[in-house]
């Protein structure tokens, strides 16, 4: 496997503005939607190169994660045409791992098993990762954070973060234990990185309304968090500058958050219709659509 530069090499660097959002600090990503054609291929591919377990599988639906976690669901479309690349929707999905080694065990098979996916790989001083593209298009972020009292925090809020070189076979060598389980919870949606189609509007939805906090604001893109993570949503126009609303295609399917508590759905549903925007609440879980189109579903810890 070898060295390319990442897709977002040196985007990092500028300092974050920070906001006082409203979200609670429980919030975390739950699982992600991928509607697809050859849901046999998708499956193989998270399952044996990725190393997730297939939970549930029904029809044209699996859902894969780890443990009892579940990370993605996989549904099949067989109609939808493909997305276009410069459409608003899913850049990218990022799976975080516990610990290094865990990251090495699937970095060691997506080597061994799909290396013409591979497409970059950084040190983000508050993680590393490795970035491919699924049989589909679909991006993917295999990455594991350092330890939160390693990270620089910025003067009223922020996290620094940046995009330096990381050499994948060097990380194998280092933290590869071809001996250590994969069994258990340990992987999760770390974060969920959107193409929009522009920064502003983005912030309006993601900080004003939802009550996310600016982690880092570089015009080009946004990255948002809760509870002073160094992202849980990442948003950017570099490919999808000026993009309308999202068309039915294959992709991104929903994006779903957790909250703590059954009352922090509330709160967010009352922020919701306070900015008039559409929201349908089922007595468990809130879903609504991003300015482009992009579904979320917010439910409390338990759903």
């Amino acid at each position: 496997m070898g060295m390319t530069p990442s897709p977002s090499a040196g985007a990092w660097r500028t300092a974050p503005t920070a906001t006082a959002g409203a979200a609670p600090d429980g919030t975390r990503m739950d699982t992600v939607e991928l509607l697809v054609r050859d849901l046999d291929a998708m499956t193989s591919y998270y399952r044996d190169a990725v190393t997730l377990d297939v939970l549930e599988q029904s029809g044209a639906t699996a859902v894969l994660g780890r443990g009892t976690q579940k990370i993605m669901t996989l549904r099949q479309e067989r109609d939808l045409p493909t997305a276009s690349p410069r459409a608003a929707g899913l850049y990218h999905t990022a799976i975080l791992f516990q610990d290094p080694q865990q990251l090495a065990s699937s970095l060691f098979q997506m080597a061994q098993r799909v290396p013409q996916t591979f497409t970059g790989s950084a040190d983000h001083l508050v993680s590393e990762a490795f970035y491919f593209t699924d049989p589909e298009g679909n991006g993917l972020e295999l990455y594991h954070d350092r330890p939160r009292d390693q990270w620089q925090l910025l003067p009223g809020g922020g996290v620094v973060m940046d995009s330096l070189p990381l050499d994948p076979n060097a990380f194998l060598h280092q933290w590869l234990d071809e001996d250590a389980t994969t069994a258990g919870d340990t992987a999760a949606i770390g974060h969920v990185h959107l193409q929009v189609g522009d920064i502003p509007t983005a912030k309006r939805f993601y900080v004003d309304v939802l009550g996310l906090d600016i982690t880092a604001d570089l015009g080009s893109a946004l990255f948002v968090s809760a509870g002073g993570y160094h992202h849980h949503i990442g948003m950017n126009t570099w490919q999808s500058a000026g993009a309308g609303p999202r068309a039915a295609s294959l992709g991104l399917g929903d994006v779903r958050i957790q909250v703590p508590t059954r009352e922090d759905v509330e709160a967010m549903a009352e922020r919701v219709r306070g900015h008039g925007i559409d929201g349908a609440d089922d007595g468990r879980s809130l879903h609504l659509a991003d300015p482009w189109g992009t579904r979320l579903v917010i439910s409390p810890e338990g759903i």
